[in-house]
């Protein structure tokens, strides 16, 4: 049977990236003190290094969860789509108007 997948809080996450960064210990005797695995602990030292200056809550989200700035960016990218969709339609029904209202040749 699969064993089931440990989760770990916040909290954890930060105080943990915390040791690794102010304890002077390497990262291999930090993660057997904590219990956790080098290459997750490695993960989470990346992903607080990544997003430094942010809070705990932005650094960690936690479940699939988006941090503020990405949940910007993601709604900043889906207005800009739609906007250059709603400019493409405006300039066929601008040249599809010009079209009409030019006068026939005989």
């Amino acid at each position: 049977m699969r064993e089931k997948r440990r989760t770990f809080t916040r909290e954890f996450k930060v105080e943990a990236v915390r040791l690794l960064s102010e304890g002077g210990k390497e990262i291999g005797e930090v993660a057997r003190d904590l219990g956790v695995r080098r290459d997750t602990l490695n993960n989470w030292k990346r992903q607080a290094e990544g997003r430094a200056g942010l809070s705990a809550e932005d650094v960690f989200p936690g479940h699939g969860k988006r941090t503020a700035q990405d949940e910007e960016i993601r709604r900043l990218r889906t207005e800009l789509e739609v906007a250059r969709q709603e400019v493409a339609f405006l300039k066929k029904a601008a040249a599809y108007f010009a079209r009409e209202s030019r006068p026939s040749t005989p």
